[in-house]
């Protein structure tokens, strides 16, 4: 007779010598079995950590993208403060931008970096604002549809004179 882990000896039962076999499924296994469950465990950790990895690199990129595009706009503000207006300056009226040259040559900035924008000056002629807009390719998250990032960056220029400190201020 062949006896398994859970059959019980007839003896324990009603004390006879012969075995008493008792219907079951086959070796004896622990209910709960979790072969397997390791390898469960570092898939789910790896894609976790792929997706922890996809938004840092992604969203560095995002971030030094608009970086970029907040340095690009100040620095085409800057170029576009340069165009003062001879015809309000030399006689002393004021210090102030000619608008259709000051947009001319901050969008100028903008063409040679490769960059798109917008330019406004203010109604005193004494304040330029840019704004930049451009995308960024994102690295890991077309794997999620998200093949880019719209990114946007801001810069003023404001014009001061002055020999020690602005002037009326």
């Amino acid at each position: 007779m062949i006896r398994c882990g859970l059959c019980l000896p007839a003896r324990l039962l009603s004390g006879t010598r012969s075995a008493m076999h008792l219907p079951h499924a086959g070796p004896r296994r622990a209910h709960y079995d979790d072969r397997g469950g390791v390898t469960a465990f570092v898939a789910i950790c790896v894609v976790t950590l792929l997706g922890i990895i996809g938004v840092a690199v992604d969203g560095g990129g995002m971030l030094r993208a608009t970086e970029r595009a907040d340095y690009l706009a100040g620095e085409a503000a800057r170029a576009g403060g340069q165009a003062i207006d001879p015809a309000r300056a030399i006689p002393g009226e004021a210090i102030v931008v000619n608008p259709h040259d000051a947009r001319t040559a901050a969008q100028a900035y903008l063409r040679s970096a490769a960059a798109t924008g917008t330019v406004s000056v203010s109604g005193d002629g004494q304040t330029l604002t840019v704004t930049v807009t451009g995308s960024y390719a994102t690295r890991f998250l077309p794997v999620t549809g998200v093949g880019s990032l719209p990114v946007t960056g801001h810069g003023t220029a404001t014009l001061l004179h002055g020999v020690t400190a602005p002037e009326g201020h």
